[in-house]
């Protein structure tokens, strides 16, 4: 499968994304979640997609991968306060908002000259979709959410010891084996239980992530994001393309009471729960979800 590769020039920022599929056809563009490069929507879901007759764009968010690092920006004060507020709904003052990763996404489909595109979010993505869904509706032609939340108060916590572990890097001095391996051992903690990577698997995914781009501190930035935009649902209420919500059933980090809260703020979605799905995208879920989304996108 050809990828043709570019650079976006939006919103003072450049935005690497990969592009797959003839062009001619309807253009579907994946936005990845908290700390997650493009290559995290895997090449064989990807090509699934381009085999049901749509081109497919990915690319990493503001701050993550090869796109530009806003390294320039602090963030400041205790996080503490700021996840309490989150847990009420409330917004906080942070260096940027998941509104300005959606004006990042409608940058690019700007730039790509897209009229339109078949949106499909996953985690923080799937945050910043329903945002750019609610505020550029004559981008969206229809809208996928996996494994994703309204951010809406009292929503369950993620597990204590995912949110530990997600919270909890290699340290400031670690080696590259270090911290590959504490990529594995997130990825590992809030991967699937149905569907389990090998430990081969986990190590050649967590290395190629290491050797492809390393920036901590965007993704720090990217979840203070999450919570100093506050409560998603006044957005979501707001949608009216054709929308599936997509969800795990064992999915420890953002829990499946949140992905039902997307579905019931979006008026007319579909909520699909799948049995042993964690918050990761190992093949043995790429049939459903695929599937899913090519009937979500034939309602539009």
């Amino acid at each position: 499968m050809e990828i043709r590769r570019g650079i976006a020039e939006t919103n003072g920022l450049q935005l690497a994304y990969e592009d797959m599929g003839d062009v001619l056809h309807p253009p579907l563009l994946l936005v990845m979640g908290l700390g997650a490069q493009l290559t995290l929507w895997p090449d064989g879901f990807c090509r699934q997609l381009v085999e049901q007759g749509f081109r497919v764009i990915r690319f990493d968010n503001r701050d993550i991968g090869l796109s530009s690092r806003l390294s320039h920006l602090r963030v400041r004060g205790p996080v503490w306060k700021r996840f309490v507020r989150a847990q009420l709904g409330l917004s906080s003052p942070v260096p940027y908002t998941l509104h300005d990763m959606a004006a990042d996404v409608n940058g690019l489909i700007e730039f790509l000259q897209l009229p339109s595109v078949h949106l499909v979010g996953g985690s923080m993505g799937g945050m910043i979709s329903q945002l750019v869904a609610a505020t550029y509706p004559q981008r969206v032609r229809s809208l996928g959410i996996i494994f994703s939340s309204t951010n809406e108060a009292m929503l369950p916590l993620p597990k204590l010891w995912a949110l530990k572990a997600l919270m909890t890097g290699p340290g400031k001095d670690a080696t590259p084996e270090q911290i590959i391996a504490s990529s594995k051992r997130l990825m590992r903690l809030i991967g699937s239980p149905r569907y389990p990577f090998t430990e081969d698997e986990l190590h050649e995914m967590a290395s190629d992530l290491y050797q492809r781009s390393y920036h901590p501190a965007g993704v720090v930035r990217q979840f203070n994001a999450i919570l100093g935009t506050g409560s998603l649902k006044p957005f979501s209420q707001r949608i009216r393309k054709p929308a599936v919500v997509i969800h795990g059933t064992q999915d420890p980090l953002v829990r499946p009471a949140c992905g039902k809260a997307v579905a019931r703020a979006i008026p007319g979605s579909r909520l699909v729960m799948i049995d042993g799905m964690g918050h990761d995208l190992p093949a043995g879920v790429w049939q459903p979800i695929t599937t899913a989304l090519v009937d979500n996108a034939r309602r539009a």
